[in-house]
Order: C-alpha cells, then sequence, then structure tokens
C-alpha cells in the first residue's frame, strides 16, 4: 500500500494557538482552500479509497480531495486527535498558567505526559498504528488517503521511522500537509514528509509554528 497521509487544513483555532483535541472546529477559509488545492495535487493519482478521523476538520478535507475520484470518506475512529482532557479549548497562555508544571512538561518531555482527563501520546499511538494496520491489511498494492490531525500523524511518522514518542518535537506537520509512505511486508519507506509545495512555495511557511 502507498499510503497518503494528510493533515486536515487550517481551523481558526490553528491560527489562535488554541489547543483542539476532540472539539470539533471547523475549516477556515483559508482551511478550505488548503484542501482544495491538496485535492488538485492527488487528483493524478488513482486512489482506491479515502479514510479520515470522525471530526469535521478531517471528514472536511477528506470529502474535498475524495471529491475528483467519486470516492466516499470512511471515517476512521483510530484517526481522531488526540484528547487533551482538560486543556481542550485553552490557549497556549492559558495553559501555561492553569497547568504549569505539565505544561512544562508537555514542551520537554511530551511522551512522559498524560492528560488529565485525556490521552497520552503512547495511547493515541497505539490505536492510529492499529486503524492504519487494518487499511494496509485492506488495500494491499493500492494508493490510499488518510486525513488525520497534527498530533496523530506525528507519532504514526515516528512509528513508522522506529522511533519512540520522545522525538515528538523533531517532526512537523503543517496543514494540509501530505506525508507518503509505502508499507511493505518487512519494513516502511517515507517518501515524503510535511510536503506543502503544493499550497506554498518552497521557501515560504517554514517559519510557521507547530500548531
Amino acid at each position: 500500500m502507498r499510503l497518503f497521509l494528510v493533515r486536515h487544513g487550517e481551523t481558526k483555532w490553528n491560527r489562535e494557538e488554541v489547543f483542539r483535541g476532540r472539539i470539533d472546529v471547523e475549516l477556515s477559509e483559508r482551511g478550505i482552500e488548503q484542501a482544495r488545492l491538496t485535492a488538485r495535487a492527488l487528483a493524478g493519482v488513482q486512489l482506491a479509497a479515502v479514510y479520515a478521523g470522525p471530526l469535521s476538520r478531517a471528514r472536511e478535507t477528506a470529502r474535498i480531495i475524495a471529491g475528483p475520484h467519486g470516492l466516499p470518506v470512511v471515517i476512521v475512529e483510530g484517526l481522531n486527535d488526540l484528547d487533551y482532557g482538560s486543556w481542550q479549548g485553552l490557549s497556549h497562555q492559558e495553559v501555561r498558567e492553569c497547568y504549569p508544571d505539565v505544561y512544562w512538561q508537555w514542551v520537554s518531555r511530551p511522551h512522559a505526559v498524560r492528560f488529565e482527563g485525556g490521552e497520552s501520546l503512547d495511547d493515541a499511538r497505539r490505536r492510529a498504528v492499529a486503524a492504519l494496520e487494518e487499511i494496509a491489511a485492506r488495500h494491499r498494492g493500492q494508493n490510499v488517503v488518510a486525513v488525520s490531525h497534527r498530533v496523530i500523524n506525528k507519532i504514526l511518522l515516528l512509528a513508522f521511522l522506529g522511533l519512540d514518542n520522545s522525538h515528538f518535537w523533531e517532526i512537523k506537520q503543517d496543514t494540509c500537509a501530505v506525508n507518503i509512505i509505502e508499507f511493505h511486508p518487512d519494513r516502511y519507506v517515507i517518501c515524503r514528509l510535511n510536503d506543502t509545495c503544493h499550497i506554498n512555495p518552497l521557501h515560504q511557511g517554514m517559519d510557521a509554528p507547530d500548531f
């Protein structure tokens, strides 16, 4: 299987740097345009299926990508965003003030954090990897799109690279970035990583925050 792993388009809360998690925030106008540009970039690929997490920002991005191919979007709970628990809906500044110790642990040792009322990165990684393994078993030798979220894409890419979640901050995922991964019986091969050239020229967007 060749997997086109896509992050959803921009939302208002991406720009405002608010922790989203399981809160259902819709795409912004820019996010819709990013999804359209991604659809155009993938229009020439013979896709067998398009999958997405259940939140509208992932579903709508996937729907736009699937449109030219006449494919339905298959919803997969395992591709849902990280559950930030009590942090959801709070800005970075609010989290720093309300949860200073855990916030600095998140910045320095993200793999050690379990969010109050939510998940850890290890929890999310287990269910996301399991979801993709099921998808891969259905689509041997085929091209598939999966639209998910920044955190989920990052920990999936770490899994493909054989790295643990302590490396979380060493990979970026911009809105509507495309990653291409080939699934082989004995290994994964990452062919593209955080590719946004269909949205921005190569020299633009490199200073965007990892959020």
